[in-house]
């Protein structure tokens, strides 16, 4: 059953555990509406269910793949109304289901679903309409499963959950790296970290950093991470180092994902400002390194002594100039008065603006 109200990332992250843990168990629903944008979830718990139900054997004769753009609601219903041809149920898998024709009218087998039948029905990209009987009828007799993509912000603390999952502890810088190479793609980034398992030494329990750079390419010392660092510092040089770095490797670090990531970074900058200020008005202490981490959604504490350092090199009038100076050249990334400098130019010529504030 699904619960009303908005869904968060973390509803679907836990929801998906659970529902891994039931078909483990072999509890299965008539009905599985597997939807949103994000499509990690809903492909492993397709997986899951497709491989865990039938045997081997029995898939062979009882499991059917429809795809939504190739086929039309009256198909599916006459092969849910199918007996199964060996063991108990029979498996119908609608992949692309946004795209089935007519899908509302699957209500007219949702409302009495057989008993020897189940649809899964894979929704991507967005959530079905909640006012379609269709809808209604699944939230009351099977699983809704939301979807629901990642912020930024949420990535490190998930993916280092997930080495965790898998016997291993994932360090915090390492955990950053990933997340800025990848970005949202947490499809992307398990698979690259599950790969990265597999050629750690016997007994390896830590991933590090170094690590990271040497089986998957991402380097240790030229990423988003170590710019945003080097801008706490205020040292040019490094800066203008990985600022080179990027603008040779324009592919591996695209300018809008650099854009984001020193947004987020002197949005931070301005929070810790904005709660001393806050904390001296009102004569209060600031809040504790837990709270404020929480305030600055950090993955964890570990990060948090930059970014105190950073406010005191950054007071908030120059964190909104930058600010300003970040939207304008986000808007000249996407071609507005550019003239002829290319993407590494534009990263230089801003990190020299900030840097000189």
């Amino acid at each position: 059953m699904a619960k009303s109200g908005k869904r968060s990332f973390r509803d679907s992250v836990d929801m998906h555990a659970a529902l891994c843990k039931q078909i483990a168990a072999r509890q299965f629903a008539p009905v599985y509406l597997l939807m949103g944008d994000e499509p990690y979830f809903i492909d492993s718990l397709t997986g899951l269910l497709a491989g865990s139900i039938l045997t081997e054997a029995e898939r062979a004769f009882g499991q059917v793949v429809v795809y939504g753009k190739e086929s039309e609601a009256g198909a599916v219903i006459n092969l849910c109304r199918q007996m199964p041809m060996m063991g108990a149920y029979q498996v119908v898998i609608v992949r692309e289901a946004q795209q089935l024709r007519g899908l509302e009218k699957l209500s007219l087998y949702t409302q009495a679903p057989a008993a020897t039948t189940i649809l899964v029905l894979c929704h991507k990209e967005k959530n079905m309409d909640k006012r379609w009987q269709l809808y209604k009828h699944i939230e009351a007799k099977g699983i809704v499963f939301e979807s629901v993509r990642p912020r930024d912000y949420e990535l490190p603390a998930w993916i280092s959950e997930y080495a965790r999952s898998k016997g291993f502890t994932l360090d915090a810088k390492a955990a950053a790296m990933l997340t800025d190479h990848l970005g949202a793609d947490i499809a992307k980034m398990t698979n690259e970290l599950g790969k990265l398992l597999t050629y750690l030494p016997q007994g390896t329990r830590t991933v590090t950093a170094e690590q990271i750079e040497a089986n998957i390419g991402i380097s240790k010392d030229f990423n988003n991470f170590e710019l945003t660092k080097s801008l706490s510092e205020k040292n040019m040089a490094k800066a203008m180092q990985i600022a080179d770095h990027f603008a040779r490797n324009p592919k591996d670090n695209p300018l809008l994902l650099t854009l984001s990531a020193l947004f987020t970074h002197f949005q931070r900058i301005f929070i810790v400002n904005y709660q001393r200020w806050l904390s001296r008005r009102k004569g209060t202490p600031m809040p504790s390194e837990m709270e404020l981490a929480r305030m600055l959604k950090l993955p964890n504490a570990f990060f948090l002594k930059e970014y105190t350092q950073a406010a005191s090199a950054y007071p908030n009038n120059k964190v909104f100039m930058i600010l300003g100076l970040l939207r304008e050249y986000d808007l000249k990334s996407k071609g507005m008065n550019t003239g002829q400098a290319d993407d590494g130019e534009l990263l230089k010529e801003l990190l020299l603006k900030i840097l000189i504030l």
